[in-house]
């Protein structure tokens, strides 16, 4: 298991299918592709689930703030098509990258063990990078929560 990787750092590279936003479902994108631009990478447990929900819906309701700003990527380990019906149910306006094999939740450090109702498992930890145009990690937001995301990110971005 990785650790995060720090403000300052080389932002983990990383090739992977995204759904949505300006991509065709199953386009291939690697963070090489974005430099030159802020890249925002949130990760976020699971779709459609009621924290990662509220997350998503209220980038969205703040699209025109935060979009121009950066370029943002939800990243879970759920698949495109999982991803494709989060998007089409929530209307997000963003992509979200499928992260299947756990290569960039591990690399970024946010597959972590949690306790859920009592049992240990593992999975993703709610945490937001902010990629500069350098590829370098501008910010780091740790176990984030979903309210409190969009101004988290506006206050860096």
């Amino acid at each position: 298991m990785a650790n995060k990787p720090e403000v300052g750092s080389p932002a983990p590279q990383f090739t992977a299918p995204v759904a949505g936003g300006d991509y065709a479902d199953g386009t291939v994108l690697s963070l090489s592709d974005l430099a030159g631009q802020t890249v925002v990478l949130y990760f976020y447990p699971k779709d459609s689930t009621p924290g990662c929900t509220t997350q998503a819906c209220d980038l969205r309701d703040n699209w025109a703030a935060v979009s121009a700003k950066a370029k943002v990527f939800g990243v879970s380990p759920d698949g495109v098509k999982s991803h494709r019906k989060f998007i089409e149910n929530h209307s997000l306006p963003f992509p979200l990258i499928a992260d299947t094999d756990k290569k960039i939740v591990n690399d970024y450090g946010v597959w972590v063990e949690k306790s859920m109702m009592g049992r240990l498992g593992f999975g993703t930890e709610r945490t937001s990078f902010v990629i500069g145009p350098d590829q370098k990690i501008k910010a780091v937001f740790p176990k984030v929560k979903p309210k409190e995301h969009v101004a988290q990110l506006l206050s860096v971005i």
